[in-house]
């Protein structure tokens, strides 16, 4: 384990179709804390599944690490190809076509990979809204993780049933109780629904719920919300499902009335325009 007592330490997974989120992610991250940060994008090649799912090329440590010096000179990004151990522990998962990809399953493999004791994991669609360091200095030790509850599925699995896109992961904690290991081997050989959450709020024993601050799936305020996770959503009057990612700028701004990431996506198009990666327009959901 990396057992560096310095810095805030972030993971996502994903690859190279959602990367541009994850930047736009990761500069938030920097905009607004100070202290260091190492980032871990966590990737894999699942193109015998799908020929998109394609890894993060290792080049891209560059672009991140650059986008979170602009908040400390010490932080740093490490892109970690997690295929071998992947395809060791899941390989041939009864979940790898369902509506999640095979990457959602990654947060189940990362106590193999020996990262560090502790960790807080975002999902590719999120967004940092005021400093990081309150969420990294919350106490978990007596804890396998802290979550918040999921917004939609606490109505239907019970008040305490929690959303996975945003954790605080206390690695110690979880190979004691052997939480992910069941979580492997559940995933692996039985189809569900919300495959990693099913079987984090099914047998996680020791979660730490927060407040919705730290995982906001609906508004969100500057320096107030600490994440804004820009999952699914549900308008009742008129009845629609909608699911606006933050790269969607102008349907962010128009149809979820967030305004104060303007200066994140300048960011993002200098970036972009000094590396040539992916443009992200403002496209309309």
């Amino acid at each position: 384990m990396n057992n560096c007592d310095t810095g805030i330490k972030v993971c996502y997974c994903g690859n190279e179709k959602v990367f541009p989120q994850i930047l736009l992610s990761v500069i938030s991250l920097a905009k607004y804390s100070s202290a260091p940060i190492n980032v871990y994008l966590v990737t894999a090649d699942f193109t015998r599944i799908n020929k998109k799912f394609i890894a993060v090329d290792k080049e891209k440590e560059k672009i991140l690490t650059q986008a979170l010096r602009k908040g400390n000179p010490q932080s740093q990004a490490t892109v970690i190809d997690a295929t071998k151990t992947y395809e060791e522990y899941l390989g041939g998962s009864k979940n790898e076509k369902s509506k999640y990809t095979p990457y959602s399953f990654l947060r189940l493999i990362l106590p193999k990979l020996g990262i560090a004791d502790k960790i807080i994991y975002l999902d590719a669609d999120t967004m940092c809204c005021s400093d990081m360091q309150e969420f990294w200095d919350i106490d978990i030790s007596d804890y396998e993780f802290a979550a918040v509850r999921d917004h939609m599925g606490q109505h239907f699995f019970g008040k305490d049933y929690v959303n996975s896109g945003v954790l605080y992961l206390n690695f110690n904690k979880i190979n004691e109780t052997c939480l992910f290991d069941k979580g492997i081997e559940k995933v692996k050989k039985k189809w569900l629904c919300f495959p990693d959450q099913t079987v984090l709020n099914k047998y996680g024993k020791h979660i730490l719920r927060l407040p919705r601050k730290f995982n906001e799936q609906r508004s969100a305020t500057e320096n107030q919300t600490v994440v804004k996770h820009f999952c699914q959503g549900i308008k009742w009057v008129p009845f629609h499902v909608y699911n606006i990612k933050q790269s969607e700028r102008q349907a962010v701004r128009e149809k979820l009335k967030i305004d104060f990431f303007e200066d994140i996506y300048d960011a993002y198009d200098e970036l972009q325009a000094q590396y040539g990666f992916e443009k992200v327009e403002n496209e309309q959901s």
